[in-house]
């Protein structure tokens, strides 16, 4: 169980709220009802300008969910494109809302035990009552596990974490923080902004290029989206395990800079110490060695297939 209450949530409503999202976005937003996309929005030069979720819960109706830390940078971004006409708004209901996560393999066994709301595929939302807590319900996992974000009216809040902690105390349930979500989402090689992604790389050079939508019509960007890139974002791992790095130290190819890290963590569930960093093409090629100079030292790592863990998410879509 993760308090995931400091996401960022915005609604964007009214008329023209779908046309809007689509002009903002580089994925596709026209989906049913209920539908969950994972987008960008990009700047004109086709950098990476926000990153995160968008659920349909209605016909005019969208729910935006992304990171605390970048709340006031996306709603800028948001505002700054809005209609003249009012035909499309947008609200920060951050504060109106708590949110819990609950990942991990008995994540269905605990919520089965609270409610009977629960049985909808991924990268879908549903409406769903936990001991009379109203809550919204959106199946997708940054954790990388079977799960949901679960988000209540704040005033439920304490009764929903300990609901749903009663419920998972006999199955070993675990209240977790930050430093197991980095290491968690890099084991699924789950990108961050501001470090991982960015304004100045595109969604193919930083392997997102499945989130964009060149068919849907235009959007802010597409015309400078580049779909042959020459440099890529890469999955590192160390030879040796022991080895753990902070982030921005250099990739090294010899006495040649590749790049540099751009996130780093030890991954529990498999053992590795983990890198991402962004290499030319040349040397993105999975096997390919290289070597990140820290404090002095040069220590060994490999280019490795990415995501390291489920890599065919058999437990994410379970």
């Amino acid at each position: 169980m993760f308090d995931l209450t400091a996401f960022a949530k915005f609604e964007v409503t009214g008329p023209k709220a779908l046309p809007f999202l689509q002009s903002l976005t580089a994925n596709q937003m026209d989906k049913p009802v209920g539908s969950v996309t994972y987008t960008a929005m990009l700047n004109e030069r086709g950098g990476i300008k926000c990153d995160l979720t968008v659920t349909r819960l209605g016909e005019n109706r969208f729910w935006i969910v992304t990171g605390g830390g970048m709340a006031m940078h996306d709603l800028a971004w948001i505002k700054m494109h809005l209609p003249d006409d009012g035909s499309a708004q947008v609200n920060d209901v951050s504060s109106a809302y708590c949110c819990i996560g609950v990942w991990g393999p008995a994540a269905r066994d605990l919520v089965r035990k609270v409610s009977d709301d629960f049985s909808f595929p991924y990268l879908t939302a549903r409406q769903v009552t936990i001991s009379h807590v109203p809550a919204l319900a959106i199946r997708i996992s940054y954790a990388g596990e079977l799960g949901w974000e679960i988000y209540a009216p704040v005033e439920f809040g304490l009764r929903l974490w300990d609901v749903l902690w009663e419920a998972g105390t006999p199955l070993g349930v675990t209240p977790v923080g930050g430093g197991a979500f980095d290491s968690l989402r890099l084991e699924k090689g789950y990108r961050l902004w501001g470090s991982d992604i960015h304004t100045e790389y595109n969604p193919y050079e930083a392997g997102l290029g499945f989130a964009v939508r060149l068919d849907k019509g235009d959007f802010i960007g597409r015309s400078a989206l580049k779909t042959e890139p020459t440099r890529k974002l890469c999955c590192l791992t160390f030879t040796d395990p022991q080895v753990a790095v902070m982030g921005k130290e250099p990739i090294l190819d010899g006495d040649h800079i590749l790049g540099y890290v751009t996130s780093a963590n030890y991954g529990y569930s498999i053992g590795k110490s983990i890198a991402y960093g962004y290499l030319p093409v040349s040397h993105a090629q999975e096997g390919t060695p290289v070597e990140i100079y820290y404090f002095g030292s040069r220590h060994p790592a490999i280019v490795t297939k990415e995501p390291l863990y489920d890599p065919r998410n058999v437990k994410l879509k379970s």
